[in-house]
């Protein structure tokens, strides 16, 4: 039976997440490259830019994700790019007239992050209206390919546009990458379904879902694992993520070229793995691809602790990455799918808003805490530990069949028109 094709709408959606997300792997190194050039930051400064901003920003989002849930998402979705794209602008604009500091740049950080969860809370609703439940996963598929095409073609781009035209060329393009993928929400067509009220008790509490998205995926037989895993795999592999620069970077002397070379080969494995993830679903099952690749991924990171000097050790780190990477563009399309279509739709932002929060607030602390352990065991022994820990990761997977996934929830009733 030939695929269906996705609704022209979620095309209109696809676009809004494709070109911001091409603009922000533009721009992926334009911070630390402004504040080293411009402002001639120090390490912990750059340090702390990585970190506490996104800290800060998962903080500030916590209030907003029930704030998003009780209102329509795709103004809310426009806002948050227009917001994304004037803090930005605030940055060339300073440097002109001279004002640029690096405290605008840690408040610059904290709006996008948190503007960053608020798009992700009302977008993954957007999405679960537009796309039918059979249809999620290969919506999520085209997600996670053009993720990791940006992530191939961006970078590249984005070093060549500041070896041109400076540091501030490629947030200018972010900037507008916002603008355009708020143009691109704009233009859906099809009718937004009413948001959910709030629930008679909601009403009564003093932060009514402030922590609802919390306990929702805590109640959930099958996320409350998928989310203790998610938040491990961020800390042990994005957190690690700077130990591995210094390691190639500084310890062993890999060229810089070679290592954007190395990690934008085996992204590659990301557009393997989002191509392969459908297929292997009509083989086998979505719990099966589930569980399978949420183990393989964890099962080479360990290796990348014996990186030595010469074109050897950029091979091995494109075989290890590309591989994990692979397991993780098969694994991502198949729990995004699974999260979308197992959560209620009247606490979808609230989830996903959880979500999101802790994941980068787990990172931001992670980032922190690995670069202090490895000051005093070294960077190797650092990744080494890592690798390990993430070894002992699928534990905590849902190993165990339920039934049923259906989470009570309280019931969700319509307030009165009155103001």
């Amino acid at each position: 039976m030939p695929q269906k094709s996705l609704p022209a709408d979620f095309t209109r959606l696809w676009f809004a997440y494709a070109i911001s997300t091409l603009g922000t792997y533009l721009a992926l190194d334009a911070f630390p490259l402004v504040a080293l050039t411009v402002l001639d930051a120090s390490t912990t400064q750059i340090s702390l830019l990585a970190s506490v901003g996104l800290a800060v920003g998962a903080l500030v989002a916590v209030p907003l994700g029930p704030w998003v849930e009780f209102r329509r998402k795709r103004p809310v979705m426009i806002g948050a790019d227009v917001v994304r794209f004037a803090a930005l602008m605030t940055l060339p604009v300073a440097y002109l007239f001279g004002a640029f500091s690096f405290a605008q740049m840690m408040a610059v950080s904290t709006v996008i992050a948190a503007a960053d969860i608020v798009f992700l809370a009302a977008s993954g609703a957007c999405l679960k209206a537009l796309v039918p439940p059979d249809q999620l996963l290969l919506a999520s598929g085209r997600y996670e390919a053009t993720l990791w095409t940006s992530s191939v073609v961006g970078p590249p781009l984005g070093g060549a546009a500041i070896g041109i035209l400076g540091p501030l060329a490629t947030i200018v393009a972010n900037a507008v990458s916002f603008l355009l993928s708020a143009l691109g929400v704009r233009a859906i067509r099809t009718a937004e379904p009413e948001p959910p009220a709030k629930t008679a008790h909601a009403t009564e509490q003093r932060n009514p879902g402030l922590t609802e998205g919390w306990r929702y995926i805590l109640r959930h037989p099958v996320l409350r694992p998928l989310f203790v895993n998610s938040v491990l795999m961020r800390c042990l592999i994005l957190g690690t993520g700077p130990l591995l620069a210094v390691l190639m970077l500084r310890i062993v002397g890999v060229a810089p070229w070679q290592y954007g070379l190395a990690f934008g080969i085996a992204c590659l494995g990301g557009l393997v793995g989002s191509r392969l993830s459908r297929l292997l679903v009509a083989r086998h099952g979505e719990r099966r691809v589930l569980l399978g690749s949420g183990v393989l991924r964890v099962c080479w990171p360990v290796l990348l602790a014996f990186v030595g000097p010469g074109w050897w050790g950029v091979v091995l780190v494109v075989a290890v990455e590309f591989v994990l990477i692979t397991c993780i563009g098969v694994f991502n399309p198949v729990f995004a799918a699974y999260r979308l279509r197992s959560t209620d739709s009247a606490y979808i932002s609230r989830v996903l808003a959880a979500w999101s929060v802790t994941n980068n607030a787990a990172v931001a602390l992670s980032t922190v805490a690995w670069g202090l352990l490895a000051s005093v065991i070294g960077v190797r022994e650092g990744l080494a530990l890592a690798g390990v820990l993430l070894l002992a990761t699928p534990l905590v997977l849902p190993w165990r069949a339920t039934k049923t996934t259906t989470v009570t929830a309280a019931p969700v009733v319509r307030e009165s028109a009155a103001p």
